[in-house]
């Protein structure tokens, strides 16, 4: 966006103030019937400009269902989704995805994949799309891999490819569904660094959805941690570690005490009398 607000008496402008992503009471079910089931209920959150939210919760608990709501691919039965104080009611050039899996086109090199959303959206892309595009692939590491296949490279690097696929269009909100989730456990942790790197060149408001504790307090200013089905909100956690993070940060005792105050919450409250 580019809107330009004002600063306020305290220094802090009303842009920084605003949530760029509100969730007000919000629920949602896929069966219309009046007795059928929530898969999440009665969820609230204020995400703030260049936040990185986390959520976490047992499997089944609708954390992809909120993504999908942000995302405008839902709408919600309950309560309201808003971005930059609009309802959301489809999806918005201004909000980018990165999904499980990378879904790079086999038939296209990994540059004319990072290029395809403009040349489906527009028909085409510009020399200074290409600058760009080639820009994003140094950043991530892979400008000896521009001209290769998606089959020719790990899946690490695959899911590089996704995210900076998803940074092109330059969109002020990221939203992530457990993109680490199909990678061994060293991949997933240096991809998570690498992450962190990509966030701090090129920051941005990101919701993050994952199965791992660890990976999300590694990530996030935030953490939601979510009930089982119907997903409802057990706390939101302030991760106070200081950044930038790095293999030190894992090692730390703070690192180890938040873990095991979200596992807490969620093994807790989710396991049966």
């Amino acid at each position: 966006m580019d809107n330009v607000l004002e600063n306020t008496s305290d220094g802090i402008s009303d842009d920084e103030k605003a949530a760029y992503v509100s969730m007000k009471g919000v629920g949602h079910k896929y069966d219309p019937r009046p007795d059928a089931p929530m898969v999440v209920q009665d969820i609230d959150l204020d995400i703030h400009r260049h936040e990185f939210v986390a959520v976490v919760g047992p499997s089944g608990c609708g954390k992809s269902t909120l993504l999908r709501m942000v995302a405008g691919l839902l709408i919600p039965s309950h309560g309201q989704v808003s971005v930059f104080n609009l309802p959301v009611t489809e999806p918005r050039d201004d909000v980018g995805i990165v999904f499980q899996k990378a879904n790079l086109l086999p038939w296209l090199t990994v540059r004319k994949n990072v290029l395809f959303p403009l040349k489906h959206k527009y028909g085409r892309y510009s020399a200074n799309d290409e600058k760009r595009a080639n820009e994003l692939l140094e950043m991530a590491g892979l400008t000896q891999f521009a001209d290769k296949m998606p089959d020719e490279l790990s899946g690490g690097m695959q899911q590089r490819v996704g995210i900076i696929r998803a940074l092109l269009l330059n969109p002020d909100i990221l939203l992530m569904d457990e993109p680490f989730s199909a990678l061994d456990a060293l991949t997933r942790e240096q991809i998570g660094f690498d992450l962190l790197d990509i966030w701090k060149e090129h920051p941005k408001t990101v919701l993050f959805i994952t199965h791992s504790i660890s990976e999300a307090v590694l990530l996030a200013d935030r953490i939601l941690v979510m009930s089982k089905r119907p997903g409802t909100v057990l706390d939101l956690i302030n991760v106070d570690l200081p950044r930038p993070r790095s293999q030190k940060t894992i090692n730390s005792p703070r690192f180890a005490e938040l873990t095991d105050l979200i596992r807490g919450h969620i093994y807790e409250t989710n396991t049966p009398a």
